[in-house]
């Protein structure tokens, strides 16, 4: 084990960076760019059991320190993805993956968690539950701990991979659901998925979104995944990966000592692609500036 090392829902992992669904597609476009073995796992973009065309565009507009975006879950549909598109990554990369699901009911959710839990590449499956972009669906289960446990009931009763709840931090309280969806057997929990937000053109005076509202993701929203974090790592007892608007081996620092066991990167990779195998080759110096030895040791 190096000082790098943490240990995820039982699965160690060489270092606790992670880029985040929908911004690392499934792997292997960036191994094109680089060695996609020097991170510490990542999480594939966001699947359904049917395949999605996603919303209507404009999906994407810039806001101060971050942006909005209205994707919609585009995305093959599940037997695509086993089908074709992970043989494709394990062409390139040797680590166990982190499968991200999304679903429009408990059933489909089950459904796809199922399928995808079979396939020797899925270390963890990260059940989506808090996607702001679609209607029907996604956060709909992820402001109600009530839903939000019976989907991790359902998921976890058809298969044996740990199974991490992604919650979303559009809600008053997200310690109810984090709680819930302990109570109901989940290994882990990621947080914070994107903040709802919307932009408007002074031009056309129209939303600048076609689905009028989109998610904030970005640097804007670190100080709040921040809070959430530490609120929800101090009221439960399993693993919580950290996400939201990190992008640099302070921000990762920061998070983790919030009480993240490991981190995703999410809208950094988007302006630049090579950001998650810097922050691991940083963060070393950054450790041993702050008196670091090992990250494991950190909360």
């Amino acid at each position: 084990m190096g000082r790098l090392s943490v240990n995820l829902c039982g699965i160690e992992l060489d270092n606790p960076i992670i880029p985040a669904s929908g911004t690392f597609g499934y792997g292997y476009e960036f191994a094109e760019l680089y060695d996609i073995n020097v991170l510490g796992s990542f999480s594939c973009k966001g699947t359904t059991l049917q395949p999605r065309f996603g919303n209507k565009t404009p999906r994407i507009a810039e806001a101060p320190s971050g942006m909005l975006n209205s994707v919609g879950l585009q995305n093959p549909g599940v037997d695509a993805v086993i089908s074709e598109e992970l043989p494709k990554l394990a062409e390139c990369f040797r680590k166990p993956m982190i499968a991200n699901v999304s679903g429009f009911s408990i059933e489909e959710y089950a459904a796809v968690c199922e399928k995808l839990g079979k396939e020797p590449q899925v270390g963890w499956l990260e059940v989506n539950i808090s996607c702001p972009n679609v209607h029907g669906g996604g956060m709909s289960f992820g402001t109600d701990p009530e839903m939000a446990a019976a989907v991790t009931k359902a998921v976890k009763a058809v298969t044996n991979k740990p199974v991490i709840m992604k919650l979303s931090p559009n809600v008053t309280d997200i310690t109810a659901v984090a709680r819930a969806c302990e109570d109901a057997g989940a290994d882990g929990l990621s947080l914070i998925n994107t903040l709802m937000a919307m932009r408007i053109d002074l031009r056309t005076r129209k939303p600048l979104l076609a689905n009028v509202t989109g998610g904030l993701s970005g640097p804007a929203v670190f100080p709040v995944a921040l809070r959430m974090v530490w609120q929800v790592t101090h009221a439960v007892s399993i693993p919580v990966i950290g996400m939201g608007g990190i992008s640099c081996a302070e921000d990762v620092l920061e998070m983790m000592m919030a009480g993240a066991a490991a981190v995703e990167i999410g809208a950094a990779n988007l302006t630049d692609p090579f950001v998650c195998p810097k922050i691991i080759a940083e963060l070393p110096a950054v450790m041993d500036r702050y008196g670091i030895n090992e990250l494991r040791d950190l909360k």
